[in-house]
């Protein structure tokens, strides 16, 4: 099994639950409100873990009692933080969160000690991209130390997993570092310049890898996912479920990827296996909360093959 680094944010969740999202100086009654462990990064991180990875998370906290927490939380869970960063003069990350009747979210995040995760910090913790196997990447961390982890995998020869989001324009000449690319629709067109209403999924990929990426990875939502690369084609469909609240399915897709990856599966097994992880995931409430195990996982795709959409 192949050793998972994943390198990005974590922030605190202040999550409410709404009938319907507040217009513009509205206010609106919330109907439940909990507080639990979010970010891209983690969320990634703390899904390949559970999901039977051999993963280290490096990470920016503040000396915060949400810094506190989200420390000691992740060693409980059993997640390697080793070379994680701790900070002083800044508050950990946090997310603002609210989640509709039909399971949809908007969120504001407020970076925090996210921001602390520089270039020089990625460079202090070189040893850890050189142990590794592969290396998993968002954008909720400044776009220079994306640019430097990517440098020193490329230099090391280490598989780099790249989720673009919040979407944004990479360079190309860092694409063409990424061995795997995963994006959801609203990525895809601002990495392109294209709508895919315009010009269609397949066509939208096509123009992905013509920028230098090995594999790329299309999330649909409910539609499930498209995956090509220079020789494949693949179009895994979603389970049906009833979705509660969509925080974090895609970091949790992005987790199982890494971890069924790092095992070698094929491609079909591997996409199957991260879509089933989002199913469950879109079922629960919170973010690492809804993350599923990976014995879920192997319980999940056993009831529900039958039933995955044809």
């Amino acid at each position: 099994m192949g050793k998972i680094l994943v390198i990005g944010s974590s922030n605190t969740d202040l999550i409410a639950t709404v009938k319907s999202f507040p217009a513009a100086g509205e206010t609106i009654v919330g109907t439940t409100f909990f507080q639990t462990m979010g970010g891209k990064g983690a969320n990634q991180a703390v899904a390949a873990h559970r999901l039977g990875g051999d993963v280290k998370f490096n990470t920016c906290l503040g000396r915060d009692a949400n810094g506190r927490n989200a420390f000691k939380y992740y060693s409980k869970e059993g997640l390697d933080v080793s070379s994680s960063l701790i900070v002083d003069d800044i508050p950990s990350g946090t997310a603002i969160i609210l989640v509709d009747e039909k399971g949809e979210n908007c969120i504001v995040v407020n970076p925090g000690a996210n921001e602390k995760l520089t270039s020089e910090y990625i460079y202090e913790v070189e040893k850890d991209i050189a142990n590794a196997d592969m290396v998993v990447l968002q954008m909720e961390i400044p776009y220079d130390s994306v640019k430097a982890v990517c440098d020193i995998a490329s230099k090391y020869k280490k598989k780099i997993i790249l989720n673009v989001a919040p979407a944004r324009k990479v360079e190309i000449d860092l694409l063409k570092k990424v061995d795997v690319l995963i994006v959801n629709e609203t990525e895809a067109e601002v990495l392109t310049e294209e709508k895919i209403e315009d010009i269609g999924e397949e066509a939208i990929i096509n123009k992905l890898l013509k920028k230098g990426v090995q594999n790329v990875i299309l999330t649909l939502g409910n539609k499930g996912c498209l995956f090509k690369n220079g020789n494949d084609l693949l179009k895994i469909p979603a389970f049906r479920v009833n979705a509660v609240d969509t925080t974090a399915a895609g970091d949790t897709f992005c987790g199982a990827l890494a971890a069924e990856l790092s095992r070698e599966k094929d491609w079909e097994e591997i996409l199957k296996f991260a879509t089933a992880a989002s199913a469950i995931c879109v079922t629960r409430m919170g973010a690492q909360p809804s993350i599923p195990m990976e014995r879920e996982i192997q319980e999940f795709l056993k009831k529900n093959d039958e039933l995955h959409i044809k």
